[in-house]
């Protein structure tokens, strides 16, 4: 028996070939929409797992520096270093930074730290030149996406910041690239005001008090302790909200990129539902074109079931064929977008899966049409 998809196939090759690269086009996109979701994720968790602490002592009532406004103390890392349960506790400042490039200003996020103390935000595995920060003022670590080359000079704020090191794959949360001063330099940055701004509030009576402030104290446990006890007694005696790495894990990706993710899913289930709809038309379109044939086959006593399964695995083979164009066109493309793409198997896998499920739906269209084919129509053309 001649296979009826193969034959029909063969006639109309080029056409299928390339209607099969228009939708695997779409399909690309969709990889590429759940890579950015999978990306997004990953770059919320570049700095969590740089720092690689246990706690995130913040302001009272707060979610913490990523998601909202969190001021507290510095010398409260002092407190918390005290409590038994602590092995290691420093103060942290997070501030959204606009770096000047030569024709724009390019979106940062500054991190400040002590750069004399127990904790070190720079991982050693992402510094790919020069080293990390070894004065308290006027240096500045920066990723690669900057553009920024060793020794480069930068201004900020009232005063310039020689680049003394480069990182690679360091992110914030949006996608922003990270860089790195010193708390004091930070503080300065954050809460000291300008000159006029001192001379105005000072003629009003107002002191500035704001430069010992930071965003957050991170702290890691000595073996033994139980993380989530000893967050409830920070809590209770210091009056601060306080969350463990998990839960700050949840923050970032709850509150900070949920809706974004949300609008990406959107977009996502939009997309397959148009790529099964084109394919249930191209699937129609083919069907009309061989109407005629259709009617002479069945005339000739073939049976509605080898029809249909000619139009079923005809549509089968192009829902793959456009999955396989999409793999390698979103592939091809992901790494010219301007944020982080991460494309995983499972999701290929599971996006295959509902090709297959969106190419059988989309065959019932052609396999109505077949059932409804008179036979008589074939004779007399």
């Amino acid at each position: 028996m001649i296979h009826l998809a193969k034959e029909d196939i063969r006639h109309t090759l080029g056409t299928f070939i390339v209607t099969a690269m228009g939708v695997g086009m779409l399909l690309g996109i969709v990889l590429i929409m759940i890579g950015v979701y999978r990306g997004m994720i990953s770059d919320a968790e570049v700095l969590l797992k740089d720092l690689d602490v246990d706690l995130w002592v913040v302001q009272e009532n707060t979610l913490g520096p990523f998601a909202e406004a969190s001021r507290v103390h510095e010398d409260l890392k002092y407190t918390i270093k005290n409590i038994p349960a602590i092995d290691k506790s420093e103060a942290v400042t997070f501030q959204a930074l606009q770096l000047p490039l030569p024709h724009k200003k390019l979106s940062v996020l500054a991190v400040g730290y002590d750069i004399y103390g127990e904790i070190n935000p720079i991982n050693p595995q992402r510094l790919i030149a020069g080293r990390v920060l070894k004065h308290n003022h006027y240096e500045i670590v920066v990723s690669d996406k900057t553009g920024y080359k060793l020794h480069d000079t930068i201004r900020l704020g009232r005063d310039s910041y020689i680049v003394v090191g480069i990182t690679h794959g360091t992110v914030a949360s949006g996608g922003d690239p990270l860089v790195y001063i010193s708390l004091k330099d930070a503080q300065v940055l954050q809460f000291t005001y300008t000159n006029k701004r001192i001379q105005s509030d000072r003629a009003r009576g107002i002191i500035n008090k704001d430069s010992h402030l930071v965003n957050a104290i991170i702290a890691t446990l000595h073996k033994g302790y139980d993380v989530d006890s000893v967050a409830q007694d920070i809590r209770k005696w210091n009056h601060k909200s306080v969350y463990t790495k998990v839960q700050q894990t949840v923050v970032l990706t709850k509150y900070v990129v949920e809706k974004a993710s949300k609008q990406i899913g959107l977009f996502t289930v939009i997309l397959i539902g148009v790529s099964t709809i084109i394919i249930s038309l191209i699937i129609y379109t083919m069907t009309l074109e061989k109407m005629k044939e259709i009617s002479i086959m069945k005339l000739m006593g073939l049976p509605n079931s080898m029809i249909i399964k000619m139009i079923i695995e005809e549509t089968l083979l192009l829902g793959v064929l456009a999955f396989i164009f999409g793999n390698i066109f979103a592939h091809l493309i992901y790494s010219k977008f301007p944020k982080n793409v991460v494309l995983e198997n499972p999701d290929a896998f599971v996006l295959f899966f509902i090709v297959v499920i969106a190419s059988i739906l989309a065959s019932f269209i052609g396999v109505k049409k077949v059932i409804s084919a008179d036979p008589q129509s074939a004779i007399g053309g």
